[in-house]
């Protein structure tokens, strides 16, 4: 029993280690060592939302009928990996977007497949899911920032290392990934119609105006999810790291590690959740996310690695309630509001209208702005955004809420 605990664990520390290896850093790369434009930055992050729009539901199916999971999750691992390798060699835009592109095409369906297969092994050694996955799943956080840490201090965070880094532990947890609990398929066609096989049933709810008006507001929430994870280390390293003012502070010389408190955040806001759910309600609680989504940009604009570095140190603990109280909770309330017949596939449309359509859009626009206005304007830019987003929200989205007092 603790064995296959720790086997996760390690699964876990690795999945989300692969994508901490270069997500926060890799702006910095781009802007400083290749100097592409903020556009070009933009559209790097942007393939993450591009990749969750067909990507996770797609090798969804094929894990359930033809490859079992744990096998798929290996396969794609070492694909992604094998891309972000020749990645690493590549220095002219489109030969390096391509290929990070199809790294992320393959790497985005995992993050998924991995609950997959922490739910069957914990299901077939008799534990429960509900208990016993999110101390597991913790870890992944904890690798994702391990490796944050890693590449700062292994001097990575300006160079195309960092991408061979990735790839060497998507090789490791792609051959791992093989040794995990054998997950069975189902060979037997699909019964009901087209529609039912391929999930599109939850459309359904944008006829129901509230559920309609909850899905659009994800996705103009979801533009700021890549924003800071696209421009926060540029920013801190090559427009500070230009200012003799502020060359070799802690900010601009490990930008990685001042960031990571963000995700360290991210990790401890999960566990305010069910309060603020069952005291405030989900309207409530997305309206503090958007308000924290301003303050998150707002504090980066004035804030600096010298005297200021205080508020850029709140922009991270902030970071966490902007991220948690959104993603987090409106998954719940997209659990909560759906039928069990359509549940796994509304989560599927609220993944696509955040991580996808929102963060696509976010990314390309954010590097639109970004080279238009420059630094730190584009951060108040990306403030008054939010801003107006959580007004809107407030007025036009209803929901009665009951507070549970025990």
């Amino acid at each position: 029993m603790k064995n296959i605990k720790l086997r996760l664990i390690v699964m876990n520390f690795l999945q989300y280690g692969v994508w901490g290896a270069w997500l926060i850093s890799l702006g910095a790369y781009l802007g400083g060592g290749l100097h592409f434009t903020g556009v070009q930055i933009g559209s790097f992050f942007a393939t993450m939302g591009i990749a969750s729009l067909f990507m996770p539901a797609l090798m969804g199916v094929v894990a359930d009928r033809w490859i079992p999971a744990q096998r798929l999750l290996g396969m794609l691992h070492l694909l992604s990996a094998a891309c972000m390798i020749f990645a690493a060699t590549q220095t002219e835009y489109m030969s390096l977007y391509t290929a990070v592109l199809l790294g992320v095409i393959f790497y985005m369906p995992t993050i998924s497949m991995s609950n997959t297969v922490a739910y069957n092994a914990l299901t077939k050694s008799g534990l429960d899911t509900v208990k016993d996955f999110p101390p597991i799943r913790v870890w992944g956080t904890v690798g994702f920032i391990c490796s944050m840490i890693a590449v700062d201090l292994l001097g990575f965070a300006q160079s195309a290392n960092q991408l061979y880094f990735s790839a060497a532990i998507g090789i490791v947890l792609g051959l791992y990934s093989f040794t995990l609990p054998q997950c069975e398929v189902s060979r037997n066609k699909p019964t009901g119609s087209w529609v039912d096989a391929l999930g599109l049933r939850a459309f359904a709810l944008f006829k129901e105006k509230r559920m309609a008006i909850f899905f659009v507001f994800s996705m103009f929430l979801g533009v700021s999810l890549q924003i800071t994870n696209a421009f926060a280390n540029d920013y801190l390293t090559n427009f500070f790291g230009g200012i003799a003012e502020y060359k070799g502070t802690f900010g601009v010389e490990h930008a990685n590690i001042l960031i990571s408190l963000s995700q360290l955040s991210e990790t401890l806001c999960i566990l305010l959740i069910p309060f603020f759910l069952k005291r405030y309600g989900i309207k409530n609680v997305m309206l503090i996310s958007m308000f924290a989504w301003v303050l998150r940009f707002g504090l980066l604009g004035l804030g600096d690695p010298g005297a200021g570095v205080w508020m850029l140190i709140l922009s991270m603990i902030v970071y966490g309630v902007a991220f948690d109280f959104f993603n987090i909770s409106g998954s719940l309330y997209v659990e909560k509001e759906t039928t069990p017949e359509i549940r796994a596939s509304a989560q599927g449309v609220f993944m696509m209208m955040t991580n996808g359509l929102g963060a696509t859009i976010g990314s390309y626009a954010a590097g639109k702005v970004v080279d238009m206005y420059g630094w730190p304007n584009s951060w108040f830019i990306f403030a008054a955004y939010a801003l107006v987003v959580a007004v809107l929200f407030a007025l036009v989205f209803r929901y009665k809420h009951t507070p549970e007092t025990k």
